[in-house]
């Protein structure tokens, strides 16, 4: 796994969201690859259920830390400061303008995994190598929350309210993205069959 920044905390973040997934009980569980998840922006998960295949579109953030000492430290890459707010990307290339994964995901659900890390990114990229046992074991998650939406439902609000809302520059794998800021109350009143399920790292079996 040499993966880095963003791409490494979606690769973290959806070996999570998997295990907690069949701890409750989902069948045949599978993280996708590459082709289904270009930059982690289609589908990232999917399960069985009823004889068809549910999707699952994972965003992982971590800015969601409350330690101000470890907020101030700069080798803990994704330990941020809590900013209260969903950032759902508007547009994943500024260079071609397309679409970011809000609108061209094909997912049935949103996973919004806020997530903070109290170790340094070399660490953490040891760790996904190793089996389950020791990466569960030895993942020092400070911090976390899911919380699931609707795809469909979230999307048709973002993309009749997005201009509302601050556009913030990201680079991700050397793309410039552009994203939305969106207060966390504005979504959660507004996004119909929205579940904040809350933290659930320290759930999963050792």
């Amino acid at each position: 796994m040499s993966s880095t920044g963003m791409a490494l905390l979606q690769h973290v973040s959806a070996r999570i969201l998997a295990r907690w997934l069949a701890e409750r009980g989902k069948l045949d569980v599978q993280v996708t690859d590459g082709r289904e998840a270009v930059a982690g922006r289609g589908v990232d998960l999917t399960y069985a259920w009823q004889g068809t295949r549910l999707k699952i579109k994972v965003k992982p953030d971590p800015y969601f830390g409350t330690d101000e000492t470890k907020i101030g430290d700069r080798s803990l890459s994704f330990y941020r400061e809590d900013a209260s707010a969903y950032a759902f990307e508007s547009i994943s290339n500024s260079q071609t303008r397309e679409p970011g994964w809000v609108s061209e995901s094909t997912a049935d659900e949103l996973f919004y995994y806020r997530i903070v890390l109290a170790q340094p990114e070399d660490e953490i990229r040891a760790l996904v190598k190793e089996p389950d046992p020791v990466f569960f074991s030895e993942l020092w998650v400070d911090r976390d929350e899911l919380v699931t939406m609707p795809m469909p439902a979230t999307r048709a609000w973002f993309e009749s309210h997005a201009d509302n809302y601050q556009a913030r520059p990201v680079v991700t794998g050397g793309v410039a993205a552009w994203n939305r800021l969106i207060p966390r109350e504005d979504v959660h009143r507004s996004v119909p069959g929205l579940t904040v399920v809350g933290p659930i790292f320290r759930t999963l079996k050792a």
